[in-house]
């Protein structure tokens, strides 16, 4: 893994679409070796904030900086290095088989003689963390839809970022993948990058985050630890739910909706 980044700052982002408010003044600052959970119900803006952090979309208003150099000053090859974006979709719309896909990952690092043994290294490790490597010499678009996942997600490993911003990255996995993948994103984070990953399982956002940032109506409702944040007050504010909240006999805080509060 490359060296840690410095923190990752949303600046009261706004943004307007079609005249609906998407975010509404969002200010957050990420710390690089955490796991940050994005959550609320739909509509939220989460995936707009996760956009405008990587650059894929510009606010109407404030500004991302990492660490101190706002994201609008570094170039799109410095970006790619140090912002690793996983999309929601899982989609792949040409024939090609999962290593070259994963290797694609590396292209931000690649020289002008090619391909080096660091970049065969981190493609290897990348698709062994996803459990992927089997795959190696397969067409992506013969495996399922959970498979292709993880294969996306090992390709933006491979790349070896300060920064993985991802979407929503356990949808198509089954529960054994998707614990294998909470771990995968806490090993990334203990490795030194920072995590943001939106999530809509408020178990899993218990599980592996550090903290948790709960959006509204494109606003802040709650951003610190998940103790403090996925409590029954908050909850029921954000989502207009009813929970019970324990612990397993493990040690394992869990989180059950039981009621809709109508309005």
């Amino acid at each position: 893994m490359t060296a840690p980044a410095r923190s990752l700052v949303a600046q009261a982002l706004s943004l307007t679409l079609d005249g609906a408010v998407i975010l509404d003044a969002v200010s957050a600052t990420f710390a690089p070796g955490q796991v940050t959970a994005v959550l609320g119900p739909n509509g939220a803006g989460k995936s707009t904030l996760l956009a405008c952090l990587a650059g894929l979309r510009r606010p109407d208003a404030g500004d991302v900086l990492l660490g101190s150099v706002s994201r609008t000053t570094l170039d799109r090859r410095d970006l790619a290095r140090r912002i690793g974006f996983l999309p929601q979709t899982a989609d792949v719309h040409w024939d090609i088989d999962v290593q070259t896909l994963v290797a694609l990952g590396r292209f931000p690092h690649r020289g002008r003689w090619g391909e080096t043994a660091a970049d065969h290294a981190a493609v290897a490790q990348a698709m062994a963390t996803t459990d992927v490597t089997r795959f190696a010499h397969r067409c992506v678009n013969t495996l399922s839809g959970g498979e292709r996942a993880r294969v996306l997600l090992a390709r933006v490993l491979a790349g070896e970022p300060h920064w993985l911003l991802a979407d929503e990255p356990l949808a198509n996995l089954d529960p054994a993948h998707q614990l294998d993948g909470l771990d995968c994103l806490r090993g990334v984070a203990a490795a030194g990058a920072g995590i943001v990953v939106v999530l809509h399982d408020l178990n899993h956002a218990a599980r592996v985050a550090d903290r948790v940032l709960l959006l509204r109506n494109g606003r802040v409702i709650a951003h610190g630890p998940p103790d403090s944040v996925l409590t029954e007050d908050l909850i029921a504010e954000t989502y207009g739910v009813a929970t019970h909240i324990g612990t397993t006999p493990a040690g394992q805080r869990f989180i059950l909706p039981v009621a809709r509060h109508r309005r």
